[in-house]
This record gives C-alpha cells, structure tokens and sequence, in this order.
C-alpha cells in the first residue's frame, strides 16, 4: 500500500521571487536531494515519509507526505533573503491553502448561518438584572420566511462543505498516483466512483485507498467487456 511517489516543487526566499539554490531537502526515509539554479527539487517519497528542507544548516519542521495536496507543485517560501545571506531560518510558508483552512474561513464568514438554529421561547437578562422572555426570540418565531431562508441556505452551505471536503480527498492527483489511470478514462472514472460523504469522511486512509484500487480493476473489466463487446459488433 506505500507505493513509490515522487515530490516535486520550488523553494524561494521570502520575497517569493528569487530561488534559492542549494537547500537540502530530506526525506525520513533517508533519501535526499538538492535543489537547483532554479530553486527546483525532485525526490522519491512514500505515504509514510516526511519531508524536511535544510538551508545552511537550518532545517525546518518535518511535512507529512500524506498531507501534501499537490506533490507535482510543492512550492516553499523560506524565511531567508537570498541576497543578504541570513543563516537563520525564521519560518517557512507553504502557498497552497488546505482544505481545512477554506472550511474554517466558510465556516467564521457564515457563522451566523451554521449557527441558526430554530427560534423558540428563551429567557434573557435585562441590564436592570430582570429575567424574562427573549422578546426578539419570540418574533423571529413568527418570522416564516426568513426561518425557512436561513435554513434552505444553511443545508446547501453544509451541503457544498460536504462536496469539498470529498473532493479535497478524491482528487485527481491522488486517484492517479493509485489507478494508473490517465485522460478521458480518468475524468469518467472520477465521475463514477466517487464516493459519498459518509464514506470519505470515515474510512481510513488503507480503506479509503483500497476502495480506490478495487474500483479501478472493476472500471478497466468494464472497459474491456465494452471493447469485447464493440469488436463483436463490427465483425
């Protein structure tokens, strides 16, 4: 289940514009690499490695393989300025958001959305210290509209959420690295086996890899069955 993958990508310095040669970016598995004129680096990677980039001596923290997004671009930006030669390594900033991040930003931009919940007969303080009936509760009770606005656009915000979070892990990149598969034959299976919330959001990582596998030897007896069956049409 730990194929052999390949890590490629970019480090610059922290303006992002100029490449920084000579970094050392190490696997936990013990292989390495170096990057070139152009800040460029490529190295062999399983699921279970991590990643550290070396900058005179200085590393960084270590990034899981499998937490990586995209392992065709993953580019850095050190917290160094190339031209002036600092030795310490201040930080380190990854350019692609997560899929955790979006959700976390969707979910503060609509908090009062994802928060709604019915409205019904609650107490409330006044500033003079009085307990009673939440005035403002019981008139949105009667606002129908708007209770019914507000929960319509609530499921299709935790709908769209849902939607993301499958497509953030049944993505092309990583479908490819385990099926093999390329092009159109791609595009049709990712369109036919993906696979639902429920399922995506609680199988493992070897279940959720193994559903991908097994699925792709029943996509390619389909497609020989369908190329059996259009040969025979033609003779």
């Amino acid at each position: 289940m730990y194929a052999q993958l390949t890590v490629t990508g970019t480090v610059f310095d922290s303006s992002k514009r100029n490449y920084v040669e000579n970094v050392r970016v190490e696997s936990s598995s013990g292989k390495y690499t170096r990057t070139d004129s152009m800040g460029r680096y490529k190295i062999a990677v399983t699921e279970k490695d991590s990643l550290t980039f070396i900058y005179k001596n200085k590393p960084t923290q270590k990034y899981a393989v499998k937490e990586i997004t995209n392992l065709m671009q993953f580019d850095l930006s050190l917290g160094v300025t190339v031209k002036s030669g600092y030795r310490v390594l201040k930080e380190v900033v990854i350019f692609a958001r997560s899929y955790r991040e979006d959700s976390m930003e969707n979910r503060q931009t609509y908090a009062d959305v994802y928060n709604y919940r019915n409205p019904t007969i609650r107490t409330s303080i006044s500033p003079g210290g009085a307990v009673g009936a939440d005035v403002n509760e019981i008139i949105n009770m009667f606002r129908f509209k708007r209770n019914k606005r507000l929960k319509a656009f609530q499921a299709r915000l935790e709908q769209q959420e849902q939607d993301q979070f499958v497509s953030f892990r049944f993505n092309k990149n990583f479908v490819r690295r385990i099926t093999q598969l390329q092009g159109a034959e791609l595009d049709t299976f990712m369109i036919r086996y993906l696979p639902s919330y429920e399922f995506a959001s609680t199988a493992d990582e070897i279940t959720f890899n193994k559903y991908i596998l097994n699925s792709s030897y029943a996509f390619r007896v389909a497609l020989l069955k369908k190329t059996d069956s259009e040969a025979k049409k033609e003779n």
